[in-house]
């Protein structure tokens, strides 16, 4: 009895010391068992799937062209009847200038024309008719005064008469010779072909000029839409004085609409016409759209080390506005079933040999890759890994080449 007392009693005054010595021997335990399966690592596992590259960048909408509207005379703005934003059609009226005084203009010539169409009637309908009619007069005095002249001749021969009575038949005659060919030319002048018709009719086209050449101005007193389109830029309003050479509107034509984008020139062996693009707003990040590649700029910019391409939009959504800014993901290049790995998985990306630290019974082993297609934070391996390999999952993990280390988020590669 005694001696178990003695036992409660020492374990009673020893039990502090038992219970943190197996403490510390758990805690020597546990600090083992991690130097000897290495420290916890976050790795992720090789994936194989169908994986499409692509070329990202940004960019604006812009039409193939835009228009820049002016008035073709000096004058003062009577009225703008539209507004910035403003989608118009083709013909619609954008700028109307004060045309009171054009208007009489084009009324003056208009009575211009009606004066030189009524000569040109008056010498078709009367004068020509007369000078015939004097024409064919003359004629018959002509005729008249031959004929009294060779009675005359007869009756001196004869000594009926004296020479001055010959003398005046003679004169008589050459008078109605002249005022014969007097009266065929005022006929011939009046006819077709003549002079004096051709004068007439060149007056009537000069008045006819005239008065188109008046329309012409009074029509500049409108400016007018060459096409449809939205209306981009106004700086004009009633009131201005305006003259030729000065931008007052700028008009975005309706039609096909294209995006500019910059591509940073190390892609360019990338890019070719035709290829497909998704597109986004950055007014509309979760709608996309599709484009097609159809331009690549010859030269590269030096300053920004950047080439210029054009995609066209086949079907535009509605929200887009010229100027606005777009994301744009171009396909470059694509491939069925290949084994993908994290770009920041891999080291020495971008030297010839790169490598991952592969994870190999419990142990970070370097394995040398090759890498083919990049895209968006993913590599495809063309040798060195295959699906459910499992890598450290960033490269810059301080761990050595076949050092114990235990995986703690089995993470997949997208």
């Amino acid at each position: 009895m005694l001696f178990e007392m003695s036992i409660s009693q020492n374990l009673h005054r020893y039990r502090t010391p038992i219970l943190m010595a197996c403490v510390a021997l758990g805690l020597l335990a546990w600090f083992a068992r991690g130097l000897w399966l290495g420290p916890q690592t976050p790795v992720v596992s090789i994936v194989q799937r169908d994986f499409v590259q692509t070329v990202v960048a940004s960019g604006r909408i812009e039409s193939p062209h835009r228009v820049e509207l002016g008035v073709q005379i000096t004058g003062t703005v009577k009225a703008v009847p539209v507004n910035e934003g403003q989608t118009v059609k083709a013909g619609q009226h954008l700028i109307a200038l004060e045309d009171a005084e054009l208007v009489a203009t084009v009324r003056q010539a208009e009575l211009a024309v009606t004066q030189a169409h009524a000569k040109l009637r008056q010498l078709r309908e009367v004068q020509a008719p007369l000078a015939e009619q004097s024409m064919r007069q003359a004629q018959i005095n002509q005729d008249a005064a031959t004929r009294a002249l060779q009675r005359t001749q007869e009756l001196f021969d004869k000594g009926f008469i004296g020479q001055a009575a010959l003398d005046e038949s003679v004169r008589s005659e050459q008078v109605m010779r002249s005022q014969l060919k007097i009266t065929q030319q005022q006929w011939s002048s009046a006819r077709a072909g003549g002079s004096d018709l051709a004068v007439a009719e060149a007056a009537l086209s000069q008045a006819q000029a005239g008065a188109e050449l008046a329309k012409a101005r009074l029509a500049y007193a409108k400016v007018q839409a060459p096409v449809a389109g939205t209306l981009i830029a106004r700086n004009v309003e009633p009131g201005d004085a305006v003259q030729p050479g000065k931008v007052l509107m700028v008009l975005s034509p309706e039609g096909e609409t294209q995006l500019v984008v910059q591509i940073d020139e190390k892609h360019l062996n990338l890019l070719q016409l035709g290829q497909s693009a998704s597109v986004s707003t950055d007014a509309y990040p979760d709608q996309r759209f599709h484009a097609e590649l159809v331009y690549i700029n010859p030269g590269v910019d030096a300053q920004r080390g950047s080439v210029e391409v054009k995609l066209r939009v086949p079907q535009p959504p509605s929200y887009l506005r010229q100027d606005m800014t777009v994301s744009v993901d171009i396909e470059v290049a694509q491939r069925n079933q290949a084994v993908l790995v994290p770009t920041e998985a891999v080291h020495d990306m971008e030297s010839r040999d790169p490598w991952v630290l592969k994870v190999v019974n419990g142990k970070a082993v370097r394995t040398p890759i090759r890498l083919g297609l990049r895209s968006q934070g993913v590599s495809e391996v063309l040798d060195g890994l295959v699906a459910n390999d499992q890598v450290l999952a960033i490269a810059s993990l301080a761990v050595n080449d076949k050092a114990r280390v235990r995986p703690v988020s089995n993470l997949v590669a997208k």
